[in-house]
């Protein structure tokens, strides 16, 4: 990969916890308009690998650049509002709010945040209203949700959080998407809609970076491909050359003795 030409950078990325390695020297180069991959045996780092990368924990050591701006110390909203969102493996959505307002909440740079412009600016603050709250609803039927604005987060399914977790990213017109197995815990067709949106989304030139168990999912999406192993890098490559790689199939699968 050529590192001028990257969205993310990592290089040199450590946890420990107590005496547990979690990922020892880690890289990974995630280059704009991809969808690129990263995959390994349980226990590889992976999440970790992803909490790391949007500093929610602090890395030991390392360096991460997003846009080409060191963003290791920077806290997770900042680094979000700078165009790196993530969804996690068990979708996180405030129940007792309804769809819709779930969605608003992750708008960012709101007018009526601050304070004193709720008397001064309610002019422009209802307006915007407006503005996000149709910017939502066209989220939302675009994910096949158009119906659920009303509910309760908290009574929605297991597949429609995940859903709803995929649209409020777009809500903050995200660079790019850090997704935690997106595929997991969902039935064949909704895994066949969730991909379909994240390929529709990457046209649109939304670039992602994905963590996916699903090795028909992740091979299908995927232009590049970076594997861990306990915690460290193996390999990385085209997602053919993934395939016929020892190395890969021996972290999968063990060796025969």
């Amino acid at each position: 990969m050529t590192e001028s030409l990257a969205l993310l950078k990592a290089e040199d990325l450590s946890k420990r916890f107590g005496g547990v390695q979690a990922v020892y020297q880690a890289r990974i180069e995630v280059l704009p308009g991809s969808i690129t991959g990263l995959i390994g045996p349980n226990g590889a780092g992976k999440t970790t690998f992803f909490n790391l990368l949007c500093n929610f924990i602090n890395p030991d050591r390392g360096k991460i650049y997003f846009d080409g701006y060191p963003i290791e110390k920077l806290p997770p909203h900042q680094i979000a509002n700078r165009g790196m969102v993530r969804t996690f493996q068990v979708p996180r959505v405030l129940s007792r709010l309804t769809v819709l307002e779930n969605m608003l909440l992750a708008q960012p740079q709101q007018t009526g945040e601050k304070f004193w412009n709720v008397w001064f600016q309610a002019d422009k603050i209802a307006q915007e209203e407006r503005q996000f709250k149709e910017s939502a609803r066209a989220i939302l039927a675009s994910v096949g949700l158009e119906t659920m604005t009303d509910r309760y987060a908290g009574s929605l399914s297991g597949g429609q959080r995940k859903l709803l977790e995929l649209a409020r990213t777009l809500m903050t017109k995200p660079k790019l998407i850090l997704l935690d197995e997106p595929a997991a815990g969902v039935n064949p067709a909704l895994m066949e809609s969730i991909c379909n949106y994240i390929q529709g989304w990457n046209r649109e030139g939304i670039t992602f970076l994905i963590i996916e168990h699903n090795m028909d999912v992740i091979m299908s999406l995927c232009s590049h491909i970076w594997v861990l192993a306990n915690g460290q890098n193996l390999v990385d490559g085209k997602p053919e050359e993934i395939m016929k790689n020892d190395r890969v199939l021996e972290a999968y699968l063990g060796k025969d003795d």
